[in-house]
């Protein structure tokens, strides 16, 4: 029974091929088809408006040099959610629960901020390793300890990114299982937890947005500290 609630984060495969690529293609289904109209409908003005709200909040900690990387920076997030959200649906897989999946984003996103500031401002990078005005005995200790959290930050994006949307999708699938469960003993106890599961679900749906959101900020302040 354990082990059952678990199955929802294996792959999903169909005939054995795996079925992540389709899952990972489906949120551009969402995406406003191209036309020579500068309007379409209402669902694509909102889906312009929302997009320019993105950029907006994540240009904001930037300088001009980093306005450059909006375009990636609004699709990863766009793409994140789409995925977080749509994997709340009944019958479908989250792959952003995937550890694997979320340290191939975190990894070159951030290998590639670090590069940019060592390619144009190489002191400046390198002096993050060592805070102005250290005694001189603590040099050699602060800069293990500085490079140890500079070398465990797209471990942390990809870790958080996980460990939240696994744990909220456990404890829908716990609640429901008990609402189940309780249904025909004790419906009143059924009904609370209902209810409950009511309420998760409205908070999930805020962790999916919050989480996709999070993750991008940390990567634009990343950038903000190397340009």
């Amino acid at each position: 029974m354990n082990l059952s609630f678990f199955d929802q984060f294996s792959s999903p495969y169909l005939l054995g091929i795996p079925l992540i690529p389709l899952s990972l293609l489906f949120p551009t289904l969402l995406l406003p088809s191209p036309s020579h109209r500068w309007i379409n409908n209402r669902l694509s003005t909102l889906q312009l408006w929302f997009a320019n709200l993105i950029t907006k909040q994540l240009m904001n900690p930037l300088n001009k040099a980093g306005h450059k990387w909006a375009l990636l920076l609004t699709s990863l997030m766009l793409f994140l959610l789409s995925i977080n959200l749509l994997g709340l649906l009944p019958y479908t897989f989250t792959p952003t629960t995937q550890l694997s999946m979320n340290m191939a984003l975190a990894i070159p996103l951030w290998l590639a901020t670090l590069l940019v500031g060592l390619r144009n401002q190489p002191s400046t990078s390198l002096g993050h390793l060592l805070p102005e005005g250290t005694p001189t005995p603590l040099i050699p200790a602060l800069i293990m300890i500085e490079t140890t959290s500079l070398l465990i930050r797209p471990l942390a994006l990809g870790v958080r990114l996980t460990a939240n949307l696994t744990a909220g999708h456990l404890l829908i699938q716990l609640i429901s299982t008990a609402t189940i469960t309780l249904l025909p003993m004790l419906p009143s106890i059924s009904a609370l937890t209902a209810l409950i599961l009511f309420l998760l679900t409205i908070l999930e749906v805020a962790v999916a947005m919050i989480q996709a959101y999070v993750f991008v900020l940390l990567l634009s302040l990343y950038l903000q500290e190397n340009i």
